[in-house]
């Protein structure tokens, strides 16, 4: 159960929300049959290690219901107190979703990222509104909003979800504590008229680190997540840190640092077809200790091209890449 009430959602989130909070994909026995419980408390325990607050339990890949809430379990016991385990609202159906936000309640989990299906249609941002309320009525968790491009309602607004459509679902339910600001990517107007208009009222996460490290050092963003800043190790953490005390010339040599690693991503995308490539995300962090391994097929590929300028860029960067070999990432540094 969470530690805040419905009403007290909010002031929960002004105070915890303050951070960087990364993704956590699970890892597989090798005979891919079940849930690998050491790479995924290994993966959660580095997370905390590198100053990351909290992670998502990632939803997008082939996983049962119940490995899926052994997979949240596992998470909420190894990161303990004051870690929060952000459920991943992306299942099928809306009655799908409803059933595992409740169980993500139960499970400990004390944050919900709020997706679309796939087959999720909408003829109207009204529909928009009346999907999201059904799935947080439903629950007592805090929700974070998440206008993007992924969910392809750019035909019905170009950011995504309009402000009037976020505007009833701030005033209309208290659970929701956030938004994830990438609402018509790339350009960034909606990210600065979701700052604009909600930021007294709710937590604005700006989760592309190239967009926090810029517009941190103007407007007052708390919260850098979820996101694959596992790649860069505990660097983001500590960028999060330099801007709170207001040390934007150290912020600003870091994102210069990094931008051969930024650069890379960029060459390869997160993915495509709307669906993040995790294995490769995986990959991205097992160059700084992550556990790697194996994700169940369908899975989207990496290929060594990829690895080669992933781990170049990592090195340019001064950040120490791993140096074990390529074909270990397959089996993952605990395999099982």
């Amino acid at each position: 159960m969470a530690s805040y009430t419905r009403s007290e959602a909010r002031d929960w989130a002004r105070e915890k929300l303050n951070g960087v909070a990364p993704v956590v994909i699970p890892t597989m026995t090798a005979d891919f049959k079940r849930l690998n419980e050491k790479a995924v408390r290994h993966d959660v325990a580095l997370t905390k290690k590198h100053g990351f607050i909290g992670s998502l339990a990632v939803s997008e890949v082939p996983l049962s219901v119940d490995e899926h809430d052994q997979f949240q379990k596992i998470m909420v016991d190894e990161g303990g107190k004051d870690y929060i385990v952000v459920h991943h609202a992306i299942f099928n159906t809306l009655e799908d979703n409803i059933e595992m936000v409740r169980k993500a309640e139960a499970n400990g989990c004390e944050l919900v990222l709020l997706g679309y299906p796939p087959h999720f249609f909408p003829k109207s941002l009204d529909d928009v509104y009346q999907y999201s309320k059904a799935v947080i009525d439903a629950t007592n968790l805090a929700v974070m909003l998440f206008p993007v491009p992924t969910w392809g309602f750019g035909r019905l607004h170009p950011a995504d979800i309009s402000k009037k459509i976020l505007r009833r679902l701030v005033d209309d339910c208290p659970n929701v504590v956030a938004i994830k600001a990438e609402g018509g990517m790339p350009y960034i107007m909606s990210a600065i008229e979701v700052h604009r208009e909600f930021h007294k009222e709710v937590v604005i996460s700006s989760p592309l680190e190239y967009e926090y490290l810029t517009l941190g050092q103007l407007i007052d963003i708390p919260f850098c997540g979820t996101n694959y800043s596992a790649f860069f190790g505990p660097t983001i953490p500590r960028a999060h840190k330099l801007m709170r005390e207001r040390r934007y010339d150290e912020v600003t040599e870091i994102f210069y640092q990094i931008d051969p690693m930024r650069k890379a991503v960029g060459t390869l995308g997160f993915g495509g077809q709307g669906l993040s490539n995790r294995l490769l995300w995986k990959y991205q962090a097992w160059l700084q200790g992550y556990n790697g391994g194996p994700i169940r097929h369908p899975t989207a590929r990496i290929y060594a091209k990829d690895m080669a300028l992933l781990r170049n860029a990592t090195a340019a960067a001064g950040l120490n890449p791993t140096s074990s070999p390529d074909e270990e990432f397959f089996i993952g540094r605990n395999p099982a």
